[in-house]
């Protein structure tokens, strides 16, 4: 009779502690789904260029700009995508790349998207490309230069969106940053140009 009273209140105890315990298989809380950050134009370059290489060992790039997406709010000297023209001497051909932290409409996937091949008969006039070197300094430190040139415009424009667009101009060897208020070159009013590889101030364009 002892030894069932034992049996018993080991029985209880063990069926206690094993629902004081939390469930092994319970599954840990899931995270927030950080949301989507813009990216600067030098990381953005990088990241296509790198897919870019297997295109072509002597790849240059033509045209570098950023495009802003309503899905991801941009921030100063970065934004949601961007689109690079590379062109490789040897072949005679440009490729465009597309790079985009989020999904969205024209086209853009998330991460780098190669698109079609096209001719490319090679430099003329201020069109011409530059070396991957040349590229040192970023979007970011564009965007200070230019925005300490700017004050005055910026206080009148608070919500106008901004841009960036690097190329060589015909003013000046190195590329430029431009720096752009608002939606392309040719609906804007007001740029700033710094050097890409200096990050010197250049011009200011009306």
């Amino acid at each position: 009779m002892y030894k069932k009273r034992i049996i018993l209140v080991s029985l209880l105890l063990a069926a206690f502690a094993s629902c004081s315990e939390p469930p092994k298989t319970a599954r840990k809380a899931k995270e927030p789904v950080k949301p989507a950050e813009p990216v600067t134009g030098r990381y953005a370059f990088h990241q296509m260029f790198a897919a870019a290489r297997s295109w072509s060992a002597d790849i240059e790039a033509l045209k570098l700009n950023s495009i802003n997406l309503p899905e991801v709010k941009p921030a100063e000297g970065k934004a949601a995508a961007w689109q690079v023209v590379f062109v490789s001497p040897s072949k005679m051909r440009a490729k465009t790349y597309t790079y985009s932290v989020v999904e969205s409409e024209g086209n853009l996937h998330k991460g780098v998207f190669a698109g079609p091949e096209q001719s490319y008969s090679g430099p003329h006039g201020s069109t011409k490309p530059f070396i991957i070197a040349a590229l040192k300094e970023d979007t970011d430190h564009a965007y200070k230069v230019a925005a300490g040139k700017s004050a005055e415009y910026m206080e009148k424009n608070p919500d106008k969106p901004i841009v960036y667009q690097l190329e060589i101009t015909s003013r000046f060897p190195n590329p430029a940053w431009r720096v752009i208020w608002g939606e392309s070159v040719s609906s804007s009013n007001y740029s700033i140009l710094v050097d890409a590889s200096t990050g010197q101030y250049l011009e200011t364009l009306h």
